[in-house]
Protein backbone atom coordinates (compact mmCIF):
# COMPACT_ATOMS: atom_id res chain seq x y z
CA UNK A 1 0.00 0.00 0.00
CA UNK A 2 1.42 3.44 -0.45
CA UNK A 3 0.11 5.88 1.78
CA UNK A 4 0.53 9.55 1.40
CA UNK A 5 0.45 12.30 4.84
CA UNK A 6 -0.93 15.76 4.21
CA UNK A 7 0.01 18.40 6.14
CA UNK A 8 -1.56 21.71 6.44
CA UNK A 9 -0.18 24.43 7.93
CA UNK A 10 -0.96 27.89 9.01
CA UNK A 11 -4.43 30.06 8.02
CA UNK A 12 -3.87 29.51 4.43
CA UNK A 13 -3.01 25.93 5.01
CA UNK A 14 -6.11 24.70 7.23
CA UNK A 15 -7.94 26.47 4.83
CA UNK A 16 -7.09 24.95 1.63
CA UNK A 17 -6.85 21.64 3.69
CA UNK A 18 -10.70 21.67 4.84
CA UNK A 19 -11.76 22.68 0.97
CA UNK A 20 -9.21 19.79 -0.11
CA UNK A 21 -10.71 17.05 2.23
CA UNK A 22 -14.39 17.79 1.64
CA UNK A 23 -14.09 17.31 -1.99
CA UNK A 24 -11.74 13.76 -1.42
CA UNK A 25 -15.07 12.60 0.09
CA UNK A 26 -17.43 13.63 -2.35
CA UNK A 27 -15.23 11.96 -4.77
CA UNK A 28 -14.80 8.65 -2.99
CA UNK A 29 -18.23 9.09 -1.43
CA UNK A 30 -17.43 9.17 2.35
CA UNK A 31 -19.75 11.02 4.33
CA UNK A 32 -18.63 13.85 6.55
CA UNK A 33 -18.56 11.26 9.23
CA UNK A 34 -16.20 9.07 7.57
CA UNK A 35 -18.63 6.71 6.92
CA UNK A 36 -18.11 5.01 3.90
CA UNK A 37 -22.03 3.58 2.47
CA UNK A 38 -20.45 2.12 -0.77
CA UNK A 39 -17.37 0.57 0.69
CA UNK A 40 -18.14 -3.32 -0.41
CA UNK A 41 -14.90 -4.38 1.55
CA UNK A 42 -14.58 -3.14 5.06
CA UNK A 43 -11.14 -4.05 6.61
CA UNK A 44 -9.49 -4.14 3.25
CA UNK A 45 -7.28 -1.65 2.33
CA UNK A 46 -7.11 -1.87 -1.03
CA UNK A 47 -8.51 0.98 -3.06
CA UNK A 48 -7.05 3.98 -4.35
CA UNK A 49 -8.47 6.61 -1.92
CA UNK A 50 -6.98 4.18 1.01
CA UNK A 51 -3.43 6.33 -0.25
CA UNK A 52 -5.18 9.21 1.62
CA UNK A 53 -7.46 7.82 4.27
CA UNK A 54 -6.90 5.25 6.97
CA UNK A 55 -9.70 2.82 8.14
CA UNK A 56 -10.63 2.15 11.61
CA UNK A 57 -11.92 -1.35 12.53
CA UNK A 58 -15.26 0.09 12.92
CA UNK A 59 -15.17 0.97 8.87
CA UNK A 60 -14.80 5.03 9.72
CA UNK A 61 -12.85 6.83 7.02
CA UNK A 62 -9.96 8.78 8.83
CA UNK A 63 -7.92 11.49 6.50
CA UNK A 64 -4.05 11.13 6.75
CA UNK A 65 -3.46 14.45 7.46
CA UNK A 66 -2.47 16.53 10.34
CA UNK A 67 -3.45 20.35 10.63
CA UNK A 68 -1.32 22.93 12.21
CA UNK A 69 -1.49 26.76 13.52
CA UNK A 70 -0.03 29.07 15.93
CA UNK A 71 -3.38 30.44 16.42
CA UNK A 72 -6.61 28.32 17.72
CA UNK A 73 -9.36 30.35 15.64
CA UNK A 74 -8.91 28.56 11.83
CA UNK A 75 -8.38 24.84 13.54
CA UNK A 76 -11.45 26.12 15.56
CA UNK A 77 -13.51 26.38 12.18
CA UNK A 78 -12.43 22.91 11.50
CA UNK A 79 -13.32 21.72 14.70
CA UNK A 80 -16.80 22.84 14.56
CA UNK A 81 -17.54 22.63 10.67
CA UNK A 82 -19.63 20.13 8.61
CA UNK A 83 -16.45 17.60 8.21
CA UNK A 84 -15.65 17.87 12.01
CA UNK A 85 -16.66 14.00 12.99
CA UNK A 86 -14.07 13.06 10.18
CA UNK A 87 -11.07 13.98 11.95
CA UNK A 88 -8.96 12.34 15.23
CA UNK A 89 -9.01 15.01 17.76
CA UNK A 90 -5.16 14.88 17.94
CA UNK A 91 -4.97 15.95 13.75
CA UNK A 92 -5.43 18.75 14.79
CA UNK A 93 -3.13 21.18 16.74
CA UNK A 94 -3.23 24.64 17.52
CA UNK A 95 -0.93 26.91 19.95
CA UNK A 96 -2.15 29.63 21.61
CA UNK A 97 0.09 32.79 19.93
CA UNK A 98 0.02 33.53 16.18
CA UNK A 99 3.09 34.50 14.03
CA UNK A 100 1.94 37.54 13.54
CA UNK A 101 2.79 37.55 10.04
CA UNK A 102 6.49 37.53 11.11
CA UNK A 103 8.63 34.67 10.01
CA UNK A 104 10.62 35.06 12.61
CA UNK A 105 8.41 34.15 14.81
CA UNK A 106 7.20 31.03 13.03
CA UNK A 107 10.59 29.56 13.09
CA UNK A 108 12.54 30.76 15.93
CA UNK A 109 9.74 31.49 19.25
CA UNK A 110 6.31 30.92 18.79
CA UNK A 111 7.03 27.56 15.87
CA UNK A 112 9.68 26.37 18.19
CA UNK A 113 6.95 25.65 20.67
CA UNK A 114 4.59 23.91 18.92
CA UNK A 115 7.43 21.88 16.37
CA UNK A 116 7.62 18.80 18.70
CA UNK A 117 3.78 18.16 18.99
CA UNK A 118 3.19 18.17 15.42
CA UNK A 119 6.15 15.84 14.41
CA UNK A 120 5.13 13.42 16.91
CA UNK A 121 1.38 13.49 15.49
CA UNK A 122 3.18 12.77 12.13
CA UNK A 123 5.27 10.12 13.69
CA UNK A 124 2.15 8.28 14.71
CA UNK A 125 0.68 8.24 11.37
CA UNK A 126 3.68 7.45 9.78
CA UNK A 127 3.87 4.39 11.99
CA UNK A 128 0.25 3.25 10.88
CA UNK A 129 1.59 3.49 7.42
CA UNK A 130 2.63 0.70 5.15
CA UNK A 131 4.48 1.88 2.84
CA UNK A 132 4.56 5.82 3.43
CA UNK A 133 5.55 7.33 -0.04
CA UNK A 134 5.86 10.87 0.88
CA UNK A 135 4.46 14.14 2.70
CA UNK A 136 2.07 17.06 0.83
CA UNK A 137 2.94 20.33 3.12
CA UNK A 138 0.30 22.73 2.24
CA UNK A 139 1.15 25.96 3.33
CA UNK A 140 1.26 30.22 2.39
CA UNK A 141 4.59 31.70 2.15
CA UNK A 142 4.16 35.10 3.02
CA UNK A 143 3.37 35.40 6.76
CA UNK A 144 4.86 33.80 9.51
CA UNK A 145 3.00 30.60 10.35
CA UNK A 146 3.13 29.28 6.95
CA UNK A 147 6.56 30.32 6.06
CA UNK A 148 8.08 30.20 9.64
CA UNK A 149 6.52 26.75 10.94
CA UNK A 150 6.45 25.48 7.62
CA UNK A 151 10.33 25.77 6.67
CA UNK A 152 11.28 24.28 10.54
CA UNK A 153 8.86 21.76 10.00
CA UNK A 154 10.22 21.09 6.45
CA UNK A 155 13.99 21.35 8.03
CA UNK A 156 13.04 18.93 10.94
CA UNK A 157 11.21 16.25 8.28
CA UNK A 158 14.22 16.40 6.12
CA UNK A 159 16.16 14.91 8.88
CA UNK A 160 13.66 12.69 10.39
CA UNK A 161 12.59 11.09 6.88
CA UNK A 162 15.45 11.93 4.47
CA UNK A 163 14.47 9.16 1.53
CA UNK A 164 10.80 10.32 1.19
CA UNK A 165 9.07 13.04 -0.83
CA UNK A 166 8.11 16.35 0.67
CA UNK A 167 6.07 18.40 -1.80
Amino acid sequence: MREVISIHLGQGGVQVGNQCWELYCLEHGIDPDGRMPSDLTPGEENDSFNTFFSETSSGKHVPRAIYADLEPSVCDEVRSGAYKELYHPEQIINGKEDAANNYARGHYTTGKEIVDTVLDRIRKLADNCTGLQGFLVFHATGGGTGSGLGSLLLERLSVDYGRKSKL
